[in-house]
This record gives C-alpha cells, structure tokens and sequence, in this order.
C-alpha cells in the first residue's frame, strides 16, 4: 500500500478531476435530508475550499433553517476549537488561508446530537479517513465520543483500504452523490 504522502497526491489529484457543482448540489440534497441533521442540536462544519466538496450552500440551508452551526478555530500543536457562526460573514481568514471564526465567538455545548462534517481526501466504507496530515480532527474526535461524524465527499474518493494508525479516528457515515454509507453504526 501506498504511504500517505503518496496517497495524499493521488486522491487530491483524483479530487480535482471528478468536482463538479451538480455533484456538490447532490451531496448537499442527501445531507440535508438525513434525520441526524434535521435532528442535532449543533452541526459543527468546516469551511471548504479548493476542490473538497462544498459546505458553503449546506451551510446557508442550515442557518436558513435555523439549526446551530460552528465552525473550527485552529491552534497551537493542531488543537482545534469549534465556535457558533450566526451567519457567515462572521468567519475571517485564518489558519492555512481558511475561513475561521474569531476566537472570541462562544463554543458549543456539544452532545449526543451533535453532529460533526468531517474533511478528508479519501475515505473507505469501514470509517477509515485520509486526512490532509495536520491531525486536527483525530485530535478533537477522541474528546468528544457521542458526536456523529458525516464526510460529505464525492464517491470516487471511497476506496477499499487505507493506511491507519491507532490515533486515526474513523467517521460514522459518508455521504457522496450517489449514496449514504453507514461505516460504524
């Protein structure tokens, strides 16, 4: 198998290749339908940008809709924080040239019915993530074990295996354009 460096090149060359806006409105549609958002408390979401699949109009349904969203604060040593966007015009450059909010914005109460929207460049049917390397997410999740993980990515980057390691933490469902995969339910 490929190391991760490699994979990481591979996928993000794949990624850009198969993007495409009717994609992301497909993605968006299956999201938005699911119980497990209709029903949270709290979506924390991440800005996308580049050829990763775009959260930016789920986004604007959501806060449309009235559901609580927020949005990662990277800090030192990839520790990460979510804090609540009322709209997003709230989010500011940051980290890595990403939309993030200002620090100041208060932090969710996270639950059992929060759900989180998780990035990557590839997944597999089993949960296992191929991030970007900076291990934000596998260093967040762990704290917060009753948070329901959704990828949304587009279903080319679904593949059979991928390197793990034991802090890897693996998602609960992907959500691509033409199908919901339940990986830990």
């Amino acid at each position: 198998m490929e190391d991760k460096k490699a994979l990481r090149k591979r996928f993000s060359a794949l990624r850009w290749s198969v993007r495409s806006p009717e994609k992301d409105a497909l993605i968006a549609e299956r999201l938005l339908s699911l119980d497990r958002i209709k029903n949270a408390d709290i979506i924390l979401m991440y800005a996308s940008f580049g050829t990763e699949t775009d959260t930016w109009d789920i986004a604007r349904k959501l806060i449309a809709a009235g559901k609580t969203i927020a949005y990662p604060l990277c800090g030192e040593k990839s520790s990460m924080t979510f804090h609540t966007v009322e709209n997003l015009s709230q989010l500011i450059p940051g980290s890595y040239g990403i939309p993030e909010p200002p620090a100041e914005l208060p932090q969710p109460v996270i639950t059992e019915d929060t759900v989180c929207l998780v990035p990557g460049l590839a997944f597999t049917a089993e949960g296992a993530r191929l991030g970007y390397g900076g291990g934000y997410y596998d260093r967040f999740l762990p704290h917060y074990p009753q948070i329901y993980t959704i990828a949304p990515a587009y279903g080319a980057l679904v593949t059979d295996e991928l390197p793990q390691l034991g802090h890897d933490f693996r998602i609960n469902m992907i959500v691509t354009e033409e199908r919901t995969v339940l990986c830990r339910e």
